[in-house]
């Protein structure tokens, strides 16, 4: 059965970080938490304004790049520049301390996803895994390109692991192009469109979908899309099993209870379990940022 459209979503613009500016979907007003999914924008930045020195804990973030480039550094000397096309797969863990900065001087676009850890991978130990376009696998049949950031479709499986399982794949369809994307029955599945307007649903019941739309559907086997606009489309679907766990938030910080916030505040303020790097710790972008000002 295909997935009908449970509701359509248009992101609302808010400031973030260094000046920054975000369109964000999910943890917005109007969705707040889509189990295992707890954010998901798409920023435009341009130097100075970004994200500079800031810690996380219980979480994942993706970061996809769609043009420009950003340059990654944390608090234990990883750093690297994640370039159009690249993805950096993060497990914030039990605490990490970073910084997501533009590089260069051109507008750097992306997308930004929070994915959720349950308990007991909460206070995993910090960890990346970062592709180069060149490396992520891509399917392409009559006329649909999927690219295979996480998961597995058409035979052809990510290299990524994910903690709490997860599938993202970014979608190309030229005009005419008709799809049906078969999904784990039971998974949280939504799409963000980038580019050009796409069909989705069963026949029965098809929405039009316009550029920068977060669409969430109801339970089924396969999402169905079709390309009838008179230029090729592009989205990002996401599909993940459902934690099923409370969700606390603070900020940067994504525990089960309030205790464990509490204790995360502690932690991070202490600079102890897990931050105890963060005491003397500034970025390379951030000691820019404060000669500039």
């Amino acid at each position: 059965m295909s997935r009908p459209i449970k509701k359509i979503v248009k992101g609302s613009w808010q400031n973030e970080g260094n000046g920054a500016r975000v369109l964000r979907s999910i943890g917005g007003s109007q969705l707040r938490n889509l189990d295992p999914f707890l954010m998901l924008d798409e920023f435009c930045v341009t130097w100075p304004a970004g994200f500079p020195d800031h810690p996380h804990r219980g979480f994942e973030t993706v970061t996809y790049m769609i043009s420009g480039a950003t340059e990654h550094e944390d608090f234990v000397g990883h750093k690297g520049v994640i370039k159009v096309g690249d993805v950096q797969w993060m497990t914030a863990g039990r605490g990490v301390m970073h910084s997501e900065m533009p590089h260069g001087d051109k507008e750097a676009i992306g997308l930004q996803l929070w994915v959720n850890l349950k308990k007991t991978d909460k206070m995993v130990q910090p960890s990346y895994q970062e592709l180069k376009d060149a490396d992520i696998p891509k399917v392409t049949s009559e006329g649909v390109t999927v690219k295979i950031i996480a998961g597995e479709t058409m035979g052809v499986k990510s290299q990524v692991r994910t903690l709490t399982p997860s599938y993202y794949f970014d979608i190309s369809m030229e005009k005419g192009a008709h799809m049906k994307l078969p999904l784990p029955k039971g998974w949280t599945t939504f799409v963000y469109t980038l580019t050009g307007t796409v069909q989705f649903g069963p026949s029965a019941q098809v929405k039009e979908v316009e550029e920068h739309s977060t669409v969430v559907f109801e339970d089924g086997e396969m999402v169905e899309a079709q390309n009838k606009g008179d230029k090729p489309a592009r989205f990002v679907l996401l599909s993940g099993q459902p934690i099923g766990e409370p969700v606390v938030q603070h900020g940067p910080f994504v525990m089960n209870t309030a205790e464990d916030i509490q204790a995360t505040i502690k932690d991070y303020h202490n600079t102890t379990n897990g931050f105890e790097r963060a005491r003397k710790w500034k970025s390379r972008s951030g000691n820019r940022l404060l000669q500039s000002s």
